[in-house]
């Protein structure tokens, strides 16, 4: 593969995000100061900061519109990859010291990522339409995109850290955008604190494991430890660092606390990254860390699955109590975690390349329908409160009588939590439903009760999915939809771009196979086991 391609990918979003940033500072600043003088020429503003506020309210910042062009173009190389993968995989590119990577892994990472965002940041527009900093916003979503694509595509430790420290920075100030509430702030500061917690475990466990092997590279790494020269303790010690750290991130219950805050309190946008993507990143990163030292480190995988099993239950008990609808999609992600850590926990227990596929393609099952389950919530959100210049939680009860004036939002967001709910036959069953036979294909009763109990799990956050639905279309119409405003197209296209690649995709899960199949496989040869 030509590496300009690889890099394109890779740096395009974060070396214009500069751009973004510059574009709709300058514009939307030209803009207010032309729109300001034109009013006071008729002595109705007294110019100043408070008068420039108001009037920017008024005025529409391009940056929106530079960083969708950004992501647009971004599926070239995007396109070429998926074109030049087709020799085989892995392909890798080295420069001094740092390694880049491309395996089914990344491949399939790439693809969420970028396909994710690029609705999202499409999805925002109208959304932070009345909000100052837009500039700042989309400058530093596209710098999280790049970061988390350098991320999955990182071959040695300190290339894989940075990424993850960009990502990580990106996301704090992203959370924190309304900062001007102070559940905002609140959020983010949790985020931050326990999230950098994470961070410095992250970088002790690689400072130790560098103390002993003198190498970064995960492949030089591996065949040091599969050499026997690196004391078990130390291997022991710096996987539990590395899992902790970046267990944080990936939302391991109990490391979770961060995420029902973050994700509820951040711009809809944000949230459906946050949940789609993001946690999914920080597994990744956590994957290709330890995976390399499986040769010296046994019962990881029954780790994994121990934290997957903690996940389902405690996020679908803690979703149950949830009022508030987006703190309802955030404690479900956690569960829906812990369905992934059941098919990757399976695949390095059993070295199972089914399980693993199965766990693959519920990350990409996850990122589509918890995407759509958070921007249709973000609509009716905006519809609701942000469009009268509230800023309001949405509860279950605003949500009464949705669908009869918000018909597609409901639809879409009906599409998403029965995805999620594994209803057949949208996506999130497929997926739920590979790990479940890859489970009972290893005909092992501990791992076949793990599954029983899932599906359990599975039934049971249908006991917060479907009352949602039922209000929505059977519910009297609350005070807040009667008085709501209406909702731009810009907003209701990504809801249905996602809503129909859910539903296909469940009734032609082989269409995912290009991405799923490599992506296992990828896993299994990461563990160094074939």
């Amino acid at each position: 593969m030509n590496p300009s391609t690889w890099i394109w990918l890779i740096a395009f979003p974060l070396v214009t995000s500069p751009l973004v940033y510059l574009i709709g500072r300058v514009v939307s600043r030209v803009a207010v100061t032309a729109h300001a003088v034109a009013i006071s020429g008729d002595g109705t503003l007294t110019l100043g900061r408070a008068g420039q506020t108001s009037v920017s309210h008024g005025i529409k910042n391009p940056a929106r519109w530079v960083a969708l062009s950004i992501l647009l173009l971004t599926f070239i190389p995007m396109i070429l990859v998926w074109q030049q993968s087709a020799i085989g995989l892995p392909l890798r590119y080295q420069y001094a010291m740092i390694s880049i990577n491309l395996d089914g892994i990344s491949l399939i990472m790439a693809t969420a990522i970028l396909t994710l965002g690029t609705l999202a940041t499409l999805f925002s527009g109208a959304y932070l339409q009345a909000e100052e900093g837009q500039e700042k916003f989309y400058a530093l979503f596209n710098v999280m995109i790049s970061a988390m694509l350098g991320l999955v595509c990182a071959a040695d430790l300190f290339n894989l850290w940075v990424w993850f420290e960009l990502m990580a920075i990106a996301s704090y100030m992203l959370v924190a955008f309304y900062s001007t509430q102070r559940a905002s702030l609140e959020a983010s500061v949790k985020y931050l604190i326990q999230s950098a917690t994470g961070s410095t475990l992250v970088l002790l466990g690689i400072a130790l494991l560098y103390s002993q092997t003198g190498v970064l590279g995960l492949d030089q790494i591996q065949a040091r430890v599969q050499g026997g020269g690196i004391p078990v303790y130390i291997l022991v010690a710096t996987s539990a660092l590395l899992t902790i750290g970046f267990g944080v991130k990936a939302a391991f219950v109990p490391l979770h606390t961060w995420l029902p805050d973050a994700h509820s309190q951040a711009p809809s946008g944000i949230s459906a990254m946050l949940s789609g993507v993001v946690i999914e990143t920080g597994l990744v990163a956590l994957l290709r860390s330890v995976g390399v030292l499986i040769g010296g480190v046994h019962g990881w995988g029954e780790l994994l699955l121990a934290f997957g099993a903690v996940n389902m239950l405690l996020g679908n008990l803690m979703a149950l109590r949830q009022t508030q609808v987006k703190r309802l999609l955030a404690y479900s992600s956690l569960s829906h975690m812990g369905y992934i850590l059941l098919g990757l926990g399976t695949a390095i227990a059993f070295n199972s390349v089914e399980a693993a596929q199965g766990g693959f393609f519920h990350i990409l099952t996850h990122s589509l329908m918890k995407g759509l389950a958070f921007l249709a919530a973000g609509s009716l959100l905006y519809a609701l409160y942000i469009a009268k210049g509230q800023h309001g939680p949405l509860t279950t009860a605003d949500l009464a009588g949705a669908a009869h004036r918000y018909p597609w939002p409901a639809l879409c967001l009906s599409i998403a939590v029965f995805g999620l709910g594994g209803l057949p036959p949208l996506a999130g069953f497929m997926s739920k439903w590979q790990i479940f036979t890859a489970g009972f294909n290893t005909h092992n009763p501990w791992i076949i009760g793990l599954v029983i109990f899932a599906a359990l799990n599975s039934v049971l956050s249908l006991a917060y999915y479907a009352p949602l639905v039922n209000l929505m279309y059977r519910g009297e119409a609350s005070t807040a939809v009667k008085n709501g405003k209406a909702i731009p197209f810009s907003m209701i296209l990504p809801l249905l771009l996602l809503a129909v690649a859910i539903i296909i995709i469940g009734f032609y899960p082989t269409l995912v196979n290009g991405l799923t199949g490599p992506a296992g496989l990828s896993l299994i040869q990461l563990l160094g086991t074939k």
